[in-house]
């Protein structure tokens, strides 16, 4: 692990004025490697060229998020123009919160929808900025693959990224991340993160790590643990962590007994919104989300009224008429604002009407056409079988040429009804690019073999890091219990 960075002359003026604008920033007096990063992006902004990058790896606790709000804040108030992206809507609202500028998601950034309508095809946009530094937070969740195959532009999210940045005049890419987290769903590492990849786009890359915890974050719990987990993962010999649940105030062991009442104390004092359940899968995400609604919220409907949802798979039907919503992305929150109409069966399924609120998207509503049985399906969204099944349905009470047919359905709303699930426990994956106060690591049914391998140790620092204030480990086992 090191940092790449040329040899920089301190005697500068221009990096000096830069540093101390930064250092004047920041309510806390800097760290060594965070003194390190002041000057790498310095001199990567002043003489980097046009065909560098700057990577940014930051472990929990490091002061990555506070180092880079400073650095937005300067360049801003010295009118380099920035662009700020992030690969969701939630770590999108998260990193325009810290770092008090208008922060977008990459594909609303990126892509331009070829012709309206629910074909999901959508193009590389032009790159129109000038002299733009693009600052791309939660890199670690950038692809090189699609879901979606080639629905967006190549397919390749960050190839896709590169080609637009670039094609910018004076346009650079800073890539900010933490290469301890879960990789995208698929690879074994962070694309974005990794040098070779970058280098491998023909650019000059300055890499930074930040792995010194900041003294203001020392007495945190979630960071002193995350922190355990991640130096036995740098170790390279992956066992079983020890976590510390009696030292802090921030961290607790809750069994099963007590967790209705934790879960409760929970939203009663900060809310639906600021507490997660995570997951090791979509099993027991689903178990947790019965639960909790059937034990503490006592909602006897499906679907109500302040539900909390997440979206289980990309739309491109509902938001054609919504401005500003290019599409419905898979991993977006949603709150029900309102359930109308009769629910209908139809095609083998179960379908509601709905209204809901997007609150990573300024509170946009929308009404859409959702499906219900993916609420409580152990799959991650609707199943081959059952999205053949709706397609055969639906094919066959259309009139027509199959030409004619396929069009139709790209306009039918049963077809592409909203797929989603309740969101008060879900798995990490879905969680990435989201914080919540309140955190509760689902550590049940998982054997003592699996938490000795490196995919079990990015789960669990994943999920730890998710809380801001509080952190609960739910059946968690020592070795002495």
């Amino acid at each position: 692990m090191t940092n790449i960075l040329p040899e920089i002359d301190a005697r500068d003026g221009h990096l000096l004025n830069f540093g101390k604008a930064v250092l004047s920033a920041l309510p806390y007096d800097p760290s060594d490697d965070q003194m390190l990063l002041i000057a790498g992006f310095g001199h990567f902004l002043l003489y980097g060229g046009e065909r560098s990058a700057f990577l940014l790896n930051g472990y929990a606790g490091t002061g990555k998020t506070s180092m880079t709000g400073a650095m937005v804040r300067v360049l801003n108030e010295a009118g380099v123009k920035t662009v700020l992206l992030a690969p969701t809507g939630r770590a999108a609202k998260i990193f325009a919160e810290y770092s008090g500028h208008a922060a977008f998601t990459i594909h609303r950034k990126i892509y331009r929808q070829r012709s309206y309508g629910p074909d999901g095809a959508f193009n590389l946009a032009e790159n129109k900025h000038k002299n733009t530094v693009f600052i791309v937070d939660e890199a670690s969740m950038i692809s090189t693959g699609s879901a979606d195959g080639a629905v967006f532009g190549s397919g390749n999210l960050l190839a896709d990224l590169m080609e637009y940045v670039y094609q910018g005049e004076g346009c650079r890419l800073m890539l900010i991340g933490d290469e301890a987290q879960l990789p995208p769903v698929g690879q074994t590492q962070s694309p974005a993160l990794s040098v070779d990849v970058i280098q491998g786009y023909g650019l000059q890359v300055y890499k930074v790590y930040l792995t010194t915890v900041a003294r203001q974050q020392q007495e945190s719990g979630i960071i002193s643990n995350a922190t355990a987990v991640r130096q036995i993962m740098t170790a390279g010999q992956a066992t079983r962590p020890e976590l510390d649940v009696h030292t802090y105030g921030d961290v607790e062991a809750v069994t099963g007994e007590f967790l209705v009442e934790k879960i409760t104390d929970c939203y009663d004092s900060d809310g639906l919104s600021e507490t997660a359940v995570i997951t090791r899968s979509n099993k027991r995400a689903v178990l947790y989300n019965a639960a909790i609604r059937n034990q503490i919220l006592y909602r006897e409907s499906e679907l109500v009224s302040g539900d909390i949802l997440l979206v289980a798979k990309n739309n491109y039907y509902w938001s054609e008429e919504y401005e500003g919503l290019d599409f419905v992305a898979n991993g977006d929150v949603v709150r029900v604002v309102r359930v109308w109409g009769e629910e209908e069966h139809r095609y083998g399924l179960r379908f509601a009407n709905v209204t809901v609120e997007f609150p990573d998207h300024d509170g946009l509503e929308m009404d859409a056409k959702v499906v219900l049985d993916c609420l409580f399906s152990d799959a991650p969204a609707l199943s081959p079988t059952q999205m053949e099944q709706l397609y055969n349905g639906v094919m066959s009470e259309l009139s027509g040429d199959k030409r004619s047919r396929l069009k139709a359905l790209k306009q039918n709303p049963y077809y592409n009804a909203l797929q989603v699930k309740y969101a008060y426990a879900m798995t990490c994956h879905k969680s990435q690019g989201g914080q919540w106060k309140n955190v509760f690591v689902d550590m049940g049914g998982i054997a003592p073999e699996a938490m000795e391998t490196p995919d079990y140790l990015r789960w669990l620092y994943t999920a730890i890091t998710r809380a801001t204030e509080r952190l609960y480990l739910v059946n968690y086992v020592t070795d002495n219990d």
